[in-house]
């Protein structure tokens, strides 16, 4: 009993942080919804239509819209770890993926085609291939500049941040001849919404299938501690046997995936594919999750479900602020400050002061006691 609490609580010491603020802000809603007198914040609902029932309601929302994040965080969270630095082309490569993703789809490739329908299944998964493939491509040209030329990883994915979204709409154009394209179609549907009969998102299942992907390469190789090496002495790591460059280029494979995974899932959710605004600024959300999730953006030891909290950590706020009816101008800026509060309060500044702080508390509450046993 003794081992398995001294367990639990090594497992959510490191969770701490995102817990932290994620009950924070829970608090927070239940206080103001006591203050107004309404509770609809918390309500669950089914919802229904001509495609079926599903569950809705602003927790089912959070947990729904968090998923891209949750899911692109985890690979974030790899490249972090190994690289010490963060890719911010996530956004424009999920672009390219679901470019790749539409176009794959319609074998025929028809021209000026502005809605896609009828999808057989094969092409379906033909497409999600083409868009996993081509992701893992691109990012795998990132881990190239990080790993074998020693970029900042930041410096080198600006290259793909900056023209990503114009190689996205190059492709589209040239095959379909459109910037953008509605996704009409009963299969796709199911993919970024619900699937029929079933009332929840599915986006929800595909962030748990990631999640136990993700566990389960880390329980059957030893990906995970090579990781944390590289990340903490990348020199100390090669003496002993580790390839960092491997290590590294593996990191930036898995964000590929990963973004592969979290553009489909969106373009689908959406109904539509714009590459200007899929998945925009989602760089910036991500690198806050990893953050929030207690991990060092220095490298080293990671926790991938502190970056899943962190993700909906940050959903939680958004949908707080709307509930608030804060206006869009002026969301980013409290979100802002909300953040660089939760950061603060998790920075090794503050926790190596709360940790002085209860000691000198402990202290100071055993003196009697030992005075009185004397």
């Amino acid at each position: 009993m003794n081992a398995f609490m001294k367990k639990l609580k090594s497992s959510l010491g490191g969770l701490a942080m995102p817990l932290v603020a994620l009950g924070v802000l829970i608090l927070f809603n239940l206080i103001r919804c006591a203050v107004i007198g309404d509770f609809h914040f918390f309500a669950v609902s089914v919802a229904s239509d001509d495609k079926g029932s599903v569950l809705s309601g602003n927790i089912i929302s959070i947990i729904d819209s968090a998923s891209v994040l949750a899911i692109i965080a985890m690979g974030m969270t790899l490249v972090t770890a190994a690289c010490g630095g963060q890719d911010i082309s996530v956004g424009a490569v999920g672009a390219i993926a679901g470019a790749f993703f539409v176009i794959m789809m319609h074998p025929q490739h028809e021209a000026q085609l502005s809605t896609l329908s009828s999808v057989a299944w094969p092409n379906v998964i033909l497409g999600v291939l083409a868009a996993i493939i081509v992701a893992v491509v691109f990012m795998l040209f990132n881990g190239m500049l990080v790993a074998y030329f020693k970029i900042q990883p930041m410096i080198a994915t600006l290259i793909l941040f900056s023209c990503g979204r114009s190689i996205a709409y190059y492709f589209l154009f040239q095959v379909l001849g459109v910037g953008s394209i509605k996704l009409d179609d009963p299969i796709i549907f199911a993919m970024g919404k619900v699937i029929p009969g079933v009332p929840i998102p599915t986006s929800i299942f595909i962030v748990i299938l990631m999640g136990l992907l993700m566990y389960l390469v880390f329980k059957r190789t030893n990906l995970r501690l090579y990781t944390q090496a590289v990340g903490i002495n990348q020199k100390a790591a090669q003496l002993n046997g580790i390839n960092p460059t491997v290590v590294k280029l593996l990191s930036f494979v898995m964000l590929g995936v990963c973004v592969a995974v979290a553009a489909i899932v969106k373009c689908s959710n959406l109904g539509t594919l714009t590459t200007k605004s899929l998945m925009d600024s989602i760089e910036m959300d991500a690198i806050l999750a990893v953050a929030i999730g207690g991990n060092n953006l220095g490298g080293g030891k990671f926790r991938l479900g502190g970056s899943i909290l962190g993700a909906y950590t940050i959903q939680t706020l958004s949908t707080t602020l709307n509930a608030m009816q804060v206006s869009p101008d002026s969301m980013k800026a409290y979100k802002a400050i909300v953040i660089i509060v939760i950061m603060v309060a998790g920075s090794p500044v503050v926790r190596k002061w709360l940790v002085t702080q209860s000691g000198r508390i402990r202290t100071a509450i055993r003196s009697p006691q030992v005075k009185e046993a004397k």
